[in-house]
């Protein structure tokens, strides 16, 4: 089967069409180009061959939103919610619900951005998105190319290739709240390739007290072409994020209403490095194709979290380094367009991590000051991969592509305790341990055209997640952690896909997930928290997605989703039983819909009114109470002065709604009251900007 030939920034283009973004030039041009997805492969192939709900922003979305927080173009897609905590910090909600567990598998160019033993949910800060060259988001668990933590979905943030000839732009911004940033690219391309320099410098004092966020990133991309035909792509990504951490801090009621600015927690901060370096060798010759990717990764992070200094006040530093190599082969075969994929990924990622309790002091509701305390944690941890997987498509007739794949996991850990073993108390620690996974994962999906401009799919597939390091040797006050079961998971969906040409394209998509044992967090009465596995969670809802061209200035684009996620089967206490409840913060509905208006007047410039709408979820396991949601309205607006220079700006909550990122409740226990506990989200914000490019 011939390979499929747009260059990558084209194949997101085209995967983008029915959203927000694409110039109405771009829509209707005579002849529409095919939807093309490289995340379910690593390699471009239609969308209507992929059996998935696969979700776009291209680059254009991008440039035009210009994007403070990622949840700006990612809450673009049908079923995806990401919200907001502090700087870029977020928790994301793609077929779970809102939280920080390891439920995604975040990609740079198809390269995990961390090993899967040392997982973070603010991943999405560590990679440049205002500068990326777009999002794919493949929902659901992933394919057999995809291992341990693709469950939720997996998202893969591309960079932009390199020019083709010189190229330099700046982008300053300023906004309230002491925002400032500064977005610089510089390329040049020649006969053989070319290279590309992004930085972005931002700064935010933060609406709330003591809130500042800073962040360094950068990345240099050399794209070369050998006269054999093969094609090199080296990619240098660095970030540096320094922030004191309030955004997800939640206030009580009384607060959260008439005083959301305050701050209990303003000695929390967070200080993250990340540094990751790839070379990626492919070369394509007829019906047969070889790549290979090795890769260097960096992570540190430092923090005092706020979250735990009620119940858990600590500092813990964590650190790692990877080397890994993705290997692929595929071959085409001309009967039914047989296609044939065999590959295998390898991690090596030794890390530590060094915990120390700490004595806050608290005047009121703040903590203003701690004392160090002792040590509760100093360990080393080793964790490694080898992941062969097999991967099939044909198509028995021109109409129907069935696909399948295989791929087995051997993960492991070895652990190191650098303190004593200890087996009662808050703080266990375990002697020292190897813990092995070994784990087998089909896929199986078919997609059918019914016509030219109408596709379904159906697909089965099968997933797991191992427990990231923190789960399995920072014990906690639990008896057992290290023996903790790996999440599987269970998912089938039905989706179709279709357009009437140019004017109207839509998606819709229906899935049924079941986790076994499911690592959950039983919030015990005095708020100390014991991470276990439990019996059964299940997931399931719908997603819609369609944009439409109104009039020649008017467009219209809407993604829906209604989602209910329980708990089916969770006992964590004999006197306790939360089967059959909903699980906290799901919410059950998630809107986001977006009307542009191009008029001539604007020569190219636009305005876009954005309506964002959350629904209402469970404040606590029991269920005994529940946030309401809220609705928000957002304005972008972006004019082009001249062929090199544009202005643009952004409202954010135009209505100035009080809402909540994140709300808790907690009943009363020994001798505390009952708290309804809020993090009050971004108030009415401005922001301004113009944009230079030099030709």
């Amino acid at each position: 089967m011939k390979r499929i030939q747009p260059s990558f920034s084209a194949a997101l283009i085209s995967a983008a069409i029915g959203f927000p973004g694409i110039t109405q030039a771009e829509q209707k041009v005579d002849i529409v180009p095919a939807e093309i997805t490289v995340i379910g492969t690593r390699e471009e192939i239609l969308r209507a061959e992929t059996p998935g709900s696969v979700s776009a922003v291209a680059e254009q979305v991008i440039e035009v939103t210009k994007p403070a927080h990622p949840s700006a173009v990612m809450n673009r897609m049908p079923g995806v919610h990401v919200n907001v905590t502090n700087g870029e910090g977020h928790m994301t909600a793609i077929r779970q619900p809102i939280t920080t567990k390891a439920l995604y598998l975040f990609l740079e160019d198809g390269i995990p951005t961390r090993s899967t033993g040392f997982f973070n949910h603010n991943a999405l800060y560590e990679l440049n998105v205002p500068q990326s060259g777009g999002i794919e988001v493949l929902k659901g668990p992933g394919t057999a190319l995809y291992g341990s933590d693709a469950i939720g979905a997996v998202i893969n943030v591309t960079t932009r290739p390199a020019p083709t000839e010189k190229e330099f732009s700046v982008n300053t911004e300023a906004g309230e709240h002491g925002w400032k940033r500064i977005l610089l690219t510089a390329g040049d391309g020649w006969e053989d390739g070319g290279v590309r320099a992004d930085l972005n410098i931002t700064h935010t004092d933060g609406w709330r007290d003591e809130t500042d966020y800073d962040r360094q990133s950068g990345s240099l991309r050399w794209d070369h072409f050998l006269n054999t035909g093969a094609t090199l792509k080296t990619l240098l990504s660095v970030s540096n994020i320094d922030q004191q951490t309030a955004g997800s801090s939640r206030l009580l009621e009384d607060d959260y209403k008439h005083d959301p600015t305050a701050n209990y927690t303003p000695i929390s901060y967070r200080d993250v490095k990340a540094v990751r370096l790839s070379t990626a060798y492919e070369q394509e010759d007829g019906d047969s194709l070889f790549s290979v990717t090795p890769y260097l990764r960096y992570n540190y992070m430092e923090i005092l979290p706020n979250w735990s200094l009620s119940y858990d006040p600590v500092v813990y530093k964590t650190e790692n380094r990877s080397l890994g190599l993705l290997l692929k082969y595929r071959k085409d075969y001309e009967p039914y367009r047989t296609r044939l994929i065999v590959g295998a990924d390898l991690d090596y990622s030794p890390g530590s991590r060094d915990e120390y309790a700490i004595s806050p002091t608290k005047v009121g509701n703040i903590y203003t000051d701690y004392t160090r305390g002792s040590d509760l944690y100093d360990y080393d941890v080793a964790f490694s991969a080898v992941s062969p997987y097999l991967h099939v498509e044909t198509s028995p007739s021109s109409q129907l592509r069935l696909t399948g794949g295989l791929r087995f996991d051997h993960m492991s850990y070895s652990y190191d305790n650098n303190l004593s073993e200890l087996t009662s108390g808050n703080h266990r620690r375990s002697d020292d341990k190897r813990v092995d996974f070994n784990h087998l994962s089909p896929k199986l999906g078919a997609t059918y055209s019914f016509t030219p401009s109408l596709n379904g799919f159906l697909s089965y597939r099968h997933a797991f997640r191992v427990p990231s390091e923190s789960q399995l040797f920072r014990q906690g006050q639990a008896i057992n952690t290290v023996d903790l079961d790996p999440v599987k998971v269970n998912n089938y969906e039905i989706g179709l896909r279709g357009n009437n040409g140019t004017d109207f394209t839509y998606e819709a998509s229906i899935y049924y997930m079941i986790k076994k044992d499911d690592i959950l967090t039983f919030r015990h009465s005095d708020n100390t928290r014991e991470t276990m596995n439990g019996g059964e969670t299940l997931h399931r809802g719908i997603e819609l997605g369609f944009n439409t061209v109104i009039t020649a200035e008017l467009d219209l684009g809407v993604s829906y989703s209604y989602a209910k996620h329980t708990y089916e089967d969770w006992q964590p206490r004999p006197s306790i039983d939360y089967s059959g409840n909903e699980i906290e913060s799901a919410p059950r509905t998630v809107v986001n819909t977006r009307l542009r208006y191009r008029p001539a007047v604007l020569q190219g410039g636009q305005a876009e009114l954005e309506w964002v709408h959350l629904g209402k979820y469970q404040m606590d396991q029991a269920n005994t109470h529940r946030y309401d949601g809220h609705d928000l309205l957002n304005l972008r607006f972006n004019y082009p002065v001249s062929k090199t220079l544009e202005c643009y700006g952004r409202i954010i909550n135009l209505t100035d709604k009080r809402y909540a990122t994140a709300a808790t409740y907690k009943a009363a226990a020994f001798g505390n009251p009952e708290k309804f506990e809020f993090a009050p989200g971004l108030p009415r914000t401005l922001y301004a900007g113009i944009n230079y490019r030099f030709y």
